[in-house]
């Protein structure tokens, strides 16, 4: 890992764009490191390389693999334990602010404007000596099972996330995505019994994702709903696998999917609207996705979830949540604060 190290620093101080990851349950982490500091947008989706893409589908850009280096890592994976952080909580200012928005939602929902609206809120620590090397191995040691990266571009920032959640995956015309919602705190998804309010959310998910697949598709299988965990924080995924029309796309099959109602809510036009005239803060790449462009004739992509933007010693984490008819304010709070533990405990006590 020593290597990998050396060459995010030297790349950094350099201000050259870079992404380092690590696929879900694997061990093996792929770099590629640009020659220079162009920025590069996506056009069609034709491009190969790895995509780095904004909630409201306005930027995609991409680090291009046929202008950069790509290098191969080992992970070896160790037994730590990091325990829950001491870091510093939001405040009752915060707080107010988020149940007033879940309050609006909810509010909204009752009055027929939508069935469902993902409801999220930025918080900012400070941490006056971050260490990148420190805080992406501790990602890598913590969230064996999430797609876990580190993306720099000097005209975009500083990126790190683990997230559960993949949008799409291809080869050829063959694809598979999830649906994801429903949270809990846990420490044995064996042990999760899931409420009603978590259960339809999940399936508005799937209804979701299944009827805008549906006329491009031929073959589409839907798998029963199951608990997957995701650190201490367990939620209830359906698999859905198929293959796309040959008078279709990837960049139609994307469209399809992103924003899922996960992320979004549903119906996702007029929920993308409410989000973005009622939320305090601008989403930027939280909640957009990321991963794999065209890579040896396939795609893997993920849902940019449990992410930090580092801008020098300010960190700017990101937590949502699934807002439906039943949400009480308070509830969905907690449950925010409970997803903010997922970066918070990587960046503790950093002088250590």
């Amino acid at each position: 890992m020593h290597t990998l190290y050396s060459k995010i620093n030297e790349h950094q101080q350099l201000r050259l764009p870079f992404v380092v990851y690590r696929k879900p349950n694997t061990t093996q982490l792929k770099g590629l490191f640009q020659f220079d500091a162009t920025l590069y947008k996506v056009s069609d989706c034709s491009e190969e390389g790895f995509i780095f893409a904004s909630f409201d589908g306005d930027q995609k850009y991409i680090i291009p693999k046929a202008v950069s280096e790509s290098l191969y890592f080992s992970f070896e994976k160790k037994d730590i334990t990091i325990p829950l952080p001491e870091i510093s909580h939001p405040t009752e200012k915060e707080q107010k602010q988020y149940e007033q928005l879940v309050a609006s939602g909810v509010a909204a929902i009752q009055n027929g404007a939508f069935q469902k609206v993902v409801l999220s809120r930025e918080e900012v620590v400070t941490i006056p000596n971050f260490d990148i090397n420190i805080v992406f191995e501790r990602l890598l040691q913590t969230y064996p099972t999430a797609f876990v990266y580190c993306f720099f571009h000097p005209a975009i920032g500083l990126w790190l996330g683990a997230t559960p959640e993949q949008l799409l995956k291809t080869s050829g015309t063959s694809f598979q995505t999830i649906a994801l919602a429903g949270t809990q705190k846990v420490s044995d998804a064996e042990t999760v019994i899931w409420p009603t309010k978590e259960k339809e959310e999940q399936q508005l998910v799937t209804d979701y994702i299944v009827s805008q697949l549906q006329p491009y598709t031929d073959d589409l299988q839907i798998s029963e709903p199951y608990t997957v965990q995701a650190g201490a924080i367990c939620h209830i995924r359906t698999d859905i696998k198929g293959r796309w029309k040959k008078e279709n796309t990837l960049q139609q099959i994307i469209h399809l999917l992103h924003p899922t109602p996960a992320v979004c809510g549903f119906p996702t036009p007029v929920t993308k609207d409410f989000i973005l005239q009622n939320e305090s803060y601008n989403r930027s790449f939280y909640t957009g996705f990321l991963g794999e462009l065209n890579i040896d004739s396939s795609s893997d992509l993920f849902v940019n979830l449990r992410c930090m933007q580092v801008d020098h010693e300010q960190v700017h984490l990101y937590m949502g949540c699934g807002i439906t008819k039943d949400s009480v304010p308070e509830s969905e709070w907690q449950e925010s604060v409970n997803k903010s533990m997922t970066m918070k405990r990587v960046l503790d006590k950093m002088e250590q």
